[in-house]
């Protein structure tokens, strides 16, 4: 639970306790040590109250008319001091301490809280060694509650202000450190994903300024190995294209006119079988044996290097493999939409999105068992979108890339495009991105 709070609420959270804590211990202190103050502030008025009882006693015993005397005595007591006197004779009221509080003192709560003791104390007054009443000492304790309320709140307050202060302090701070970490955080994220053109920015403290320098240094090298990587893919599609032309011009050149001279000499061996005997039927399989192997070898040839790119246009060439596809699997009902513009794509890029959508539709009819399928290959703004759907089983879990589409990847990559496998809405997508290059109606830009 604590790992996933963030690092303010960590940071804060410990300090807000401690000033909580801080503001406990001081109100525990105040219960403890209220009474010892208490008594000690009043024990000086307690002597002087026992000096007075002694001294009235005294004086009464003195006195011719003691009666008199001790009405002296009470009516020049001030009604508010503390040392009052109280009559014990029948039909007196009992004594009432006074209370605790004014009407302006500390809430209730808080007197309650405090560990107030009981402070009263009373000596006999005696006439003729008769008690008539009692000096009572009952102290106004209103102004020292009072007191000590404003000492506690002076304490809350400078407890409440230090922790907005320090709440504030560890916020900047807080921030000052999580900004840079944030920083450092999105850019590894986008290094994971591939992007490492833009630094990371160095700031921070020393140590964060560190990780940051050593992260951009680490984009750095990725960037460079990403580019020779591609470079090499580019180097290697391009050596594979270069192969696959030099096979496709043996094929044409040495195994077509072969086929082409068995297929003549055995249309002349089927127009000669009446004279020659009866070789009607074999020559006939063989004719179709000849027949058969040229188709697989303009199938293969198509594979190799769709020669036709270059004159009929990409977009044309893609419509002839649409074509190809219905009449292989006319049970799958195919729709497209091709951008006529991609007729003015060239070069690798123009053979890379032809072999992404003929690598697609192999997959389609050969794995899928699909009952429809979709192309799209457009143009939208600086980039090539392709997209090959079918409603089929889908792909393994464990195997999303065949060879064939690994290779395909390989390509992509080359050309730093993107080409990912999915499945949704129970169909499943492959999708091609590919940035656009100059086409042969546009110059390249400098």
């Amino acid at each position: 639970m604590w790992q996933r709070l963030s690092f303010s609420t960590q940071l804060l959270l410990p300090l807000g306790a401690m000033f909580i804590a801080a503001l406990f211990m001081g109100g525990v202190l105040l219960h403890v040590f209220t009474t010892g103050q208490l008594a000690s502030e009043n024990e000086p008025a307690q002597r002087s109250t026992r000096a007075v009882a002694d001294a009235l006693n005294n004086a009464l015993r003195a006195s011719d008319n003691p009666q008199r005397t001790l009405d002296e005595f009470v009516r020049a007591l001030n009604a508010s001091s503390d040392i009052q006197f109280h009559p014990t004779e029948a039909g007196s009221r009992p004594f009432t301490p006074r209370p605790l509080q004014g009407p302006h003192g500390p809430p209730q709560w808080f007197v309650n809280f405090l560990n107030i003791p009981d402070l009263h104390i009373a000596f006999p007054v005696t006439i003729n060694d008769r008690r008539v009443g009692e000096i009572v000492f009952s102290p106004d304790l209103s102004a020292a509650l009072f007191e000590t309320w404003v000492g506690f709140l002076a304490l809350a307050g400078f407890v409440i202000a230090l922790a907005a202060l320090t709440a504030m302090v560890a916020r900047v701070v807080a921030g000052s450190a999580l900004r840079p970490l944030q920083n450092l955080g999105d850019g590894l994220t986008r290094m994971r994903r591939g992007d490492y053109a833009r630094p990371i920015p160095v700031e921070g403290p020393p140590e964060i300024r560190l990780s940051c320098e050593e992260a951009n240094a680490l984009a750095a090298t990725l960037a460079r190995l990403n580019q020779d990587n591609r470079d090499l893919l580019h180097r290697l599609v391009s050596l594979q294209d270069n192969e696959r032309r030099d096979l496709a011009r043996e094929l044409h050149d040495e195994l077509g006119p072969l086929l082409f001279s068995i297929r003549a000499g055995t249309i002349a061996l089927i127009e000669a079988a009446p004279q020659q005997g009866n070789l009607g039927n074999p020559a006939q399989q063989v004719l179709q044996s000849v027949e058969a192997l040229q188709q697989t070898n303009r199938r293969i040839l198509d594979r190799l290097r769709p020669l036709y790119i270059a004159e009929l246009g990409l977009g044309s060439s893609v419509q002839t493999l649409l074509g190809n596809f219905r009449r292989q699997a006319p049970h799958i009902g195919l729709t497209a939409t091709i951008d006529p513009a991609l007729n003015a794509i060239e070069g690798p890029l123009a053979q890379t999105i032809y072999r992404v959508i003929q690598e697609a539709l192999t997959n389609v009819l050969r794995h899928a068992g699909a009952s429809s399928a979709h192309v799209q290959a457009v143009i939208v703004g600086e980039a090539l979108a392709v997209e090959i759907s079918d409603d089929g089983g889908g792909f393994p879990a464990e195997n999303v890339f065949g060879r064939g589409l690994t290779g395909m990847h390989e390509r992509v990559r080359a050309l730093s495009g993107s080409l990912s496998l999915l499945r949704a809405d129970q169909r499943t997508y492959v999708r091609c991105s590919l940035p656009r290059e100059p086409t042969r109606n546009e110059p390249a830009s400098s």
